[in-house]
């Protein structure tokens, strides 16, 4: 004769445990919910004239920047001198449209150099993207070069 064991309410809830934890451990990567660019960064300026680094993050659908956590953005040059050095949140350039819920954050910031040569543009970027279910800090660096004619 076969005897069937039931498991206990218990041991069904360790067993579900037990093997659904790997899959809620294997959530979502905070960096793939977000691009980060530079385009529009300009790459050949003339000596005394001046130049824009560009940095906008995309975030993608379901995901956003958060506009409660911080967001630092600080940028250093090489042979170029940024109009300001840190930067918030308030001073990304994209604004939150009618009806819109969240804007990702654009920033423009001007620079001018001083004579020719291979300068650079460093950057340093922390923020936070969320979804209704994580938020996460991110930190980006850069590194661009810029040709001082």
């Amino acid at each position: 004769m076969l005897h069937r064991r039931r498991l206990s309410p218990l041991a069904a809830l360790m067993a579900v445990v037990t093997y659904a934890a790997p899959v809620l451990a294997a959530d979502v990567d905070p960096a793939s919910l977000y691009e980060v660019s530079t385009e529009g960064t300009s790459a050949q300026v003339k000596a005394g004239e001046t130049g824009s680094f560009v940095l906008t993050i995309k975030s993608k659908e379901g995901a956003h920047v958060s506009d409660e956590a911080p967001l630092r953005l600080e940028v250093k040059g090489t042979l170029l001198t940024p109009a300001k050095e840190k930067l918030v949140l308030s001073d990304s350039v994209a604004k939150k449209a009618e009806g819109q819920a969240f804007a990702d954050p654009r920033f423009v910031v001007p620079f001018t150099t001083a004579s020719a040569g291979k300068g650079s543009l460093d950057a340093k970027l922390v923020f936070f993207i969320c979804t209704e279910k994580i938020c996460a800090r991110q930190q980006k660096t850069f590194s661009l070069p810029v040709e001082v004619l």
